[in-house]
Order: C-alpha cells, then structure tokens, then sequence
C-alpha cells in the first residue's frame, strides 16, 4: 500500500465532524435551523444562542445527536458587546471549546431605501461589529488553546448584486438598502480576517444563499423571484446543508477568504 493511500484521508473523516463544537449564532430561525442541523446530523455538538436563552435551548434539544452529542443553548445579542463576550464563554465553558462559528443570525430592518432613517440604517450595519467581535473573540480563544478554527460568515446574493425593482413593486417595498450594505460588508470583512488570521491556524470563509424565502412570504414575491432565477424555483434550507459542513470541515481545509454561492444560479447572469 503505497504513503498515500496511508496518509490520505477518505471522505468520510474529511467530513466528520465528530468531537467539534459548533457555535450558531440565529440557529432558531429558518436557514439557521437547518445549519444548525446539518452540523448536528455531521457530529458536532452544536450550540444555537439567540437573545431568548430559553428558545435558543428549545431548539438545541431538538437536535439530532448521532453520537450522542449535547447540544447547548446560550443569550447571545450583537448589539451588545458584553453578552457577546459572555455567550461565547459560556460555549467554551459548558462544551470545552469552540472549533466552528457560523455567523447566521442577524436583525432585519425592513424599511426601504425610501424611509429608512439613520438610526434604522446605523442599527442595521451594526450586525457586522457583532459578527466581527464574536468572530475575534473565537479566534483569540482558538491561539489560546493552541488549535484551528473554522469561521463561517453568512452572505446574501444581495452582498454581490442589485435587486430587481419590479420583483417588489406593487406587493412591499423594495429589497431594504441597509441589508444589501450590510451583507456586502460582511463579504469584504470574511476576505480581509482571512489573510489575517490564516496563520493562527483560523480559515474565514463566507456561505452566501440566493433566494431561500420562508413559507409566510407573499406566494406572489416567491412567483416573481423564482421568473428571475436560472433554476425557476426558490431554495430549500437543507439545500445549504452540504455547503455548510463542507466550510466547517477538514473538507474544505485548504479553503480561506472564499465564498460559497448556493444561488441556483442567480448571480450567474
């Protein structure tokens, strides 16, 4: 059997995440959900925190725990740097360490680019200092303990492109300004913490989903989405279960400062 075939692992263990700690951050909502899953169904221990401790718990305990994993809830809210701090060391001191973070939760401003306010719009660009300072905080407890970490960023095709004005008109207003600045931002903050970080042993990757709408969005918005899209349908949420475990894995192990379009093509044309 020659060195390679001894050395070289299969797919399976590049995959495996059996005895990594997962923190997601928004892991009780609709893509959070199936994220937190896929990490779960791969072998983490997955810890969810959202701002409520008691349903970021709920959700945890619904987890799948193939290997017997527990799964944790924590409070956790990027609008205010002490209960970040707290948060994550609450992961490491209930699960021992934090070996994967998905940046996923987020607080949505829905007002358009006709009536935000500068507060609204401030409060909106105000999720990325959150994400960045949970971010740090994983890496700098990642040199601590002398070992790597995979950081996960959630994106937006919105990050990469304009909306189409006529998808809204006539049914809500327009795809929210601060949201596309926002995601946009955080696609240029993954790239930047990456060549910072990667010699802390720390990958920065982004996941950007296309269109993934939850099932109380007007049938009629998922109608005219879905004309505009190569694939003519919405995305499901464990269409980004693949795609995250590969990020958070020995899988994509070579793999820093990237995004990862799941879009159906959207961005394609």
């Amino acid at each position: 059997m020659s060195s390679t075939t001894n050395t070289e692992p299969t797919i399976r263990q590049l995959f495996d995440l059996t005895g990594k700690v997962a923190l997601v951050t928004g892991g009780t909502g609709w893509l959070g959900g199936a994220l937190s899953r896929a990490l779960a169904e791969a072998g983490a221990t997955v810890a969810i925190s959202s701002r409520d401790p008691a349903k970021a718990q709920a959700a945890a305990d619904a987890l799948p725990r193939p290997g017997g994993a527990r799964h944790i809830g924590v409070r956790l809210d990027y609008f205010d740097p002490k209960l970040i701090e707290q948060g994550a060391n609450e992961v490491i001191e209930r699960a021992g360490r934090i070996d994967v973070l998905v940046n996923n939760g987020y607080e949505l401003v829905p007002a358009d680019l006709t009536t935000v306010t500068a507060e609204q719009f401030n409060r909106q660009l105000a999720n990325a200092t959150g994400c960045f300072l949970l971010a740090r905080h994983v890496r700098n407890h990642a040199v601590q303990r002398g070992g790597g970490a995979s950081i996960i960023n959630l994106g937006s095709m919105y990050g990469l492109v304009g909306s189409y004005p006529d998808a809204y008109a006539g049914i809500c207003n327009a795809s929210p300004v601060a949201y596309h600045t926002l995601k946009g931002g955080i696609l240029q903050m993954t790239r930047h913490l990456a060549v910072y970080w990667v010699s802390d042993g720390v990958r920065v990757n982004s996941l950007t989903p296309g269109a993934f709408p939850a099932p109380t969005v007007d049938p009629r918005m998922v109608e005219r989405l879905s004309a505009k899209c190569p694939m003519r349908r919405m995305g499901q949420p464990w269409e980004l279960k693949g795609a995250i475990v590969f990020l958070a894995s020995d899988a994509s192990s070579y793999m820093t400062g990237q995004n990862l379009i799941i879009d159906g093509g959207w961005t394609a044309w």
